[in-house]
């Protein structure tokens, strides 16, 4: 018993020691919110600043996409059962992982940026590589870090010559590779499970390119998602195109030797040339049947790649942003002099926890 009580005496915390404790070094406080404030400053003030830029698609779902009545009720629950009366094999919350394919990210860097002085006009792969701002504060942690890699790994003289054109999305060098992630880090993608609204946000350091690279993002996400939803169909298309143009060709034949025949054997009266008559118009008009029956069947195949084609309604278009998204510089500095006095004082009254 007389052992418990000592524990617990032991255990016990006087807040009046830690108070008073606290209040005596409080001339070490002001040192460490001093010296905190102003390293702090220090590190943020040079990062570059960054803007960010959103939009937000609600493209069209067909009843077969959505798999009837069904997947409605499911989907207000938050749940997406899709698949079960339709034929997608990409649904709309795959789309974010699109955004992380080399193909998709390589597709990018050909397009046209300007930043908003005007001082940069160039593709996005180049300002992605060659204008970028960086915090002169990091430099010597970054040049020791290529320096330490540099001994490890092999230099690629070539990766820097090359242009966006010249990338290939199968096989890139190390500072491609690391470029990309760059631009992966720089895009997100988010579905609504509810409603399946698309919301694309980009983040760069100059507020025109942010907004040109946001709309720039929506297209090609667009326009990868016409190409899936229409593969087949287009397909189709070409398939019923190359059989009626091979109808129309044949048909062509069948009256070119119908009509030669017909020129040079006027009024026959054998049997024999009454039946190579018979025998070459019936022969056009079953090439006329067939070149009939393709053309309605590929009119037929492109009213059915309109209906497939998807729309999309711009729910939130893409603005160039006034104010920056950050890095958020008060907050940071606050977050420091709160941890800073965290840790200063537990260092204090430690003694009087343990």
């Amino acid at each position: 018993m007389i052992s418990e009580m000592d524990n617990n005496e032991q255990h016990t915390l006087d807040l009046r020691k830690v108070v008073r404790t606290l209040w005596d070094n409080r001339r070490t406080f002001y040192k460490v919110w001093i010296w905190t404030f102003i390293l702090s400053c220090i590190w943020i003030l040079p990062q570059p600043r960054y803007y960010s830029c959103e939009v937000m698609l609600a493209p069209e779902m067909s009843g077969e996409d959505m798999g009837g009545g069904l997947s409605s009720i499911a989907s207000s629950f938050g749940f997406n059962i899709g698949g079960i009366g339709g034929q997608d094999a990409i649904y709309p919350e795959l789309y974010p992982d699109l955004f992380e394919s080399p193909e998709f990210i390589v597709g990018l860097y050909n397009i046209q940026v300007k930043t908003k002085n005007g001082d940069i006009a160039t593709d996005y792969f180049t300002y992605m590589k060659d204008h970028q701002k960086k915090n002169l504060l990091t430099w010597p942690f970054v040049w020791t870090m290529k320096k330490i890699k540099s001994l490890f790994e092999e230099e690629d003289s070539n990766s820097s010559q090359l242009g966006a054109s010249d990338i290939d999305p199968f096989m890139m060098s190390r500072k491609n590779y690391e470029l990309m992630k760059t631009v992966i880090n720089k895009i997100s993608c988010a579905i609504d499970k509810k409603t399946s609204v698309i919301s694309i946000k980009v983040k760069d350091q100059d507020p025109l390119v942010c907004a040109t690279m946001t709309d720039s993002v929506k297209s090609h996400l667009q326009d990868f998602i016409i190409r899936y939803r229409t593969s087949k169909v287009s397909e189709d298309v070409q398939h019923y195109q190359q059989m009626r143009d091979s109808a129309e060709w044949a048909y062509d034949r069948a009256m070119e030797a119908y009509s030669k025949f017909c020129d040079t054997h006027k009024n026959p009266t054998l049997q024999s040339y009454q039946s190579e008559r018979d025998k070459l118009e019936s022969d056009l008009a079953v090439k006329q049947n067939s070149l009939t029956a393709m053309e309605t069947q590929l009119q037929a195949t492109r009213v059915k790649l309109q209906e497939k084609t998807p729309a999309f309604t711009t729910l939130k278009s893409a603005t160039v942003p006034v104010k920056p998204a950050g890095p958020k510089r008060m907050l940071f500095v606050l977050g420091m002099l709160i941890l800073a006095t965290t840790v200063k004082g537990y260092l204090l009254v430690k003694r009087f926890i343990i």
